[in-house]
Order: structure tokens, then C-alpha cells, then sequence
């Protein structure tokens, strides 16, 4: 037994992932491998969440529609010119990028605080897995107001779905894509299928001559539900935008892209945005109308498309998570000593599993979303400005590396100040991080600028 063992941790620690140094040539994917892990990742468990929401934040369905057109526009966009260019040129993580420019010490507490918020997204997709197991089995799930696990068999049945997760995770992007592939065509099915499936009990005719109207009046109707905040066209054009917001504004996707072959590689995340972060956010919506408006994907999918829409949200979860929990890793084994990324995901997945069992963490997701991104932008900002405009300002480059700082002071008091002016910053949350993302932008270069004036 303990040589079996023994080779099969031999066999995970030779799982290399080009952790700390570029992807080598031979090692690049095609275009098609994007789109699979793009589609698999975006048609996911947190959809059945976030076009729910939107139903309980009393959308307008002409604001949903457009908002929706406009947003995940603008998040392809981002990958494509913001995101992807950067991970063709590098080859590299954003961890590994990140450390001539923000100092080893600066670097460390940001993948740390970068993993802990990855393990946190991650949770929620476990925990919106859970709850279709848990309508299957006729278990109890968490209440709309639930901040803490209520009750035994909820935790047993969560943290066994992240352990399961976190095993596929550790195979790395390859595994990912592949599984990726396989499953998002068919969850994109179940989700159209379990929207048109109820359908007749909201009155839309046969024909969908009617749905329109339907649209209107019974399920996005501009009514919220009590307690909710009223949501309008920019919230929505916004919260599609930021929703990946670390992933491409904030180039945590340097990750997947440095295996990109070209920057155009960027515009397959399409293939996420338009079938996930649109047309399953409106059926979601519709599913969630057809079911009185309440706060269950689990049960939401299972009453509409039965057993099949139960595991659909299993899987979906799961195509979510574990490019989440694969991050995550990345980010963690970026500061450790030689630690095998493998023994680093595993650990990550175990806390991740742990932090799903508290179902706050997919109640409050919209919230969430935005948070997250936001305190991760102003370091997207600070590389950006490191890779394409300060050059050209004749800037030196790696500014903690030539300067042997563990912590560039520079970059410190930008992430800060930022993070304090969007704070004070009288505007709703999902507004915030664009002027704070170009605020970061213009006080970093002009620091760096003034720094090497001060040398001078």
C-alpha cells in the first residue's frame, strides 16, 4: 500500500504546469480549447443565481435584454485587448508577472489575498451544487437570510462536493478544457430546455407570439421583490462587465491565455459571455418566475427540468469551480518553496469545501462579485500601466527588481489609495471600479514618473 501511494504522488508531482517560468512553444492550445473552457466555465451553477437575482431586483426586461448585449460586449473586449495580449507576449501567471513590478513581499500578500478570494467564488459554486443534491435527496437547504450552516446533512453533503471538485482541479488546464468541452454544450441545453419547459405556466402560448408581454408582466416586470435595492440598465450593462472583472481587467486570466497561440484568442470568451452570462441568465429568470420567485437553484432546476436539471447544476458547479480552485493553486504555490501546485490545489479545495458549507457565500453573490473585483483591480491597473504605457513614457521596467525592494511603495500606495477613493466614491457599488481602475492607472505612472524624476 505504501508503494502505491508513494507512485501516486510521484505521478501528481510530475502534473507540471510551467508554474514559475513561460509555456513553452510546443505546449500552446488551439482556439477551440478556449472556447470549450470558456463555454464550460460561464455556463455555470452561479448562473442559476445571478438570473434569479436580477428577477428579484425588479429589472425592466427591455433594460435585462440590452444590458446584457452591452456588458458581455464589454468583458470581451477586455479579455481580448486588456487580458490576452499581455499572456501571449509573457507567457507567464500573473503571480510570476507580478513580482519584478510589486516586490516578492507585495506579490506574496497579494496571491495569498487573491486565493482566498478565488477559494471564496469557488465555495459559492460548491454550495449551488449542493443545493440540487440536497432537492434530490429531499434534504433541507439554507434559507434566503442563512449565514450559517443549519444543518448536519447540508455540511456533509457541500464539503463532499468540494472534495470532489478539488480532484479534477488538480489535473490542470488540459483536464480542465477537456472536461469543459464535453459537458457545457449539454448543460447549455438543460438550461433553455427547463426555461421553455415552463414557459406554459406563465402563460407564454406555443407559438411565443405572447412571450414578450410575458416578459414584461410576470417575470422581468420592474417590480422587486421586498428588501431588494431596484436594478436599471447600467446595473446591468456593469454587473456583466465586472462579473470577471479580476479575470480580465485584472488579468488573473494570464493564467489560461499564456497557453494562447494569439491574442485573438480573447474573443472566445464569447463563447462564455453569450451563452452563460446571457442567455442562461435569462432562463434562469424565467425559471425563477415560474417558481414563485424563490431563492433555491437546486429546487429551481429540479422543478424545471427535472432530475436532468438537478445534476445539471451538479456539473455546472463543478466546470466552475475547478478552473477557479486551478487559480487559486497558482496563486498559492507562486509563494510557496518548490511546493508541488498539485499539494497546493488540494489545500485550497479542502478550505474552499470548508467555506462552502456557509451558505452567505452564494446568497450574497452579486455583492460579492463586485467586491471581489473591485479589490483586485487597482494591481490589473498597476500592470497595465507597467507593460504598455510606462515603457513608452521611457520608464525603467521591473522597478522592484532593479530597486531591490521587497514592497514597491509606489504600487502599495496605490492599491490602497484606490481601494480608500472608491470607498468614499458616492456611487453605486457596481459603478465604482471604472473610475477607480483609471484613477489607479493615471496616480501609478505619474508616481513612476515622479520617482525617476526624484532619482534623477
Amino acid at each position: 500500500m505504501a508503494a502505491e501511494v508513494t507512485e501516486i504522488v510521484s505521478r501528481m508531482d510530475r502534473l507540471y504546469e510551467y508554474d514559475r517560468e513561460p509555456v513553452a512553444e510546443s505546449k500552446l492550445q488551439s482556439g477551440g480549447r478556449f472556447a470549450g473552457l470558456f463555454a464550460g466555465e460561464h455556463v455555470a451553477a452561479t448562473e442559476f443565481v445571478i438570473g434569479a437575482f436580477f428577477v428579484l431586483h425588479g429589472v425592466r426586461a427591455a433594460d435585462l435584454f440590452l444590458g446584457l448585449l452591452l456588458g458581455n460586449a464589454l468583458a470581451v473586449l477586455s479579455w481580448t485587448f486588456i487580458c490576452a495580449p499581455i499572456a501571449v507576449r509573457t507567457r507567464l501567471t500573473l503571480y510570476w508577472y507580478l513580482r519584478p513590478i510589486l516586490g516578492s513581499g507585495l506579490t506574496a500578500a497579494y496571491n495569498v489575498l487573491n486565493a482566498l478570494l478565488f477559494c471564496v467564488l469557488a465555495g459559492a459554486m460548491i454550495s449551488v451544487s449542493s443545493t440540487a443534491v440536497c432537492s434530490v435527496a429531499g434534504l433541507a437547504t439554507p434559507a434566503p437570510t442563512d449565514v450559517w450552516p443549519a444543518s448536519l446533512s447540508w455540511v456533509l453533503v457541500t464539503f463532499a462536493i468540494g472534495v470532489l471538485f478539488t480532484l479534477l482541479a488538480i489535473l490542470g488546464f488540459e483536464g480542465l478544457s477537456r472536461f469543459a468541452s464535453v459537458c457545457s454544450p449539454w448543460l447549455f441545453v438543460i438550461f433553455v430546455a427547463g426555461a421553455v419547459g415552463v414557459m406554459p405556466r406563465l402563460g407564454v402560448q406555443p407559438d411565443f407570439r405572447n412571450f414578450w408581454q410575458v416578459a414584461e408582466t410576470r417575470i422581468w416586470n420592474g417590480v422587486p421583490s421586498p428588501g431588494q435595492e431596484p436594478f436599471g440598465l447600467w446595473h446591468i450593462v456593469f454587473f456583466a462587465w465586472f462579473a470577471n472583472l479580476a479575470m480580465h481587467i485584472g488579468l488573473s486570466d494570464l493564467a489560461l491565455f499564456r497557453y494562447a497561440r494569439s491574442w485573438k484568442y480573447g474573443l472566445w470568451s464569447a463563447c462564455g459571455m453569450y451563452p452563460g452570462h446571457m442567455l442562461a441568465w435569462i432562463c434562469s429568470g424565467i425559471m425563477m418566475a415560474a417558481i414563485n420567485r424563490e431563492v433555491n437553484p437546486g429546487l429551481m432546476a429540479y422543478a424545471c427540468a427535472g432530475l436532468a436539471g438537478a445534476i445539471a447544476v451538479m456539473i455546472a458547479g463543478w466546470t466552475t469551480a475547478n478552473p477557479t480552485l486551478y487559480r487559486a493553486g497558482l496563486a498559492l504555490q507562486s509563494v510557496t518553496h518548490n511546493t508541488a501546485r498539485w499539494k497546493v490545489t488540494a489545500a485550497a479545495g479542502l478550505a474552499t469545501a470548508a467555506i462552502a458549507c456557509f451558505p452567505v457565500v452564494f446568497l450574497k453573490l452579486l455583492d460579492y462579485v463586485a467586491i471581489y473585483g473591485l479589490t483586485l483591480m487597482p494591481v490589473g491597473a498597476i500592470a497595465f500601466a507597467e507593460h504598455w504605457i510606462l515603457p513608452r513614457l521611457g520608464a525603467e521596467p521591473e522597478p522592484a527588481r532593479r530597486r531591490g525592494w521587497l514592497v514597491n511603495p509606489l504600487a502599495l500606495a496605490v492599491w490602497a489609495g484606490t481601494l480608500l477613493f472608491c470607498y468614499w466614491l458616492p456611487l453605486h457599488l457596481f459603478f465604482k471600479w471604472l473610475p477607480g481602475y483609471l484613477a489607479a492607472t493615471v496616480a501609478y505612472c505619474g508616481l513612476r514618473l515622479l520617482e525617476r524624476r526624484t532619482k534623477a
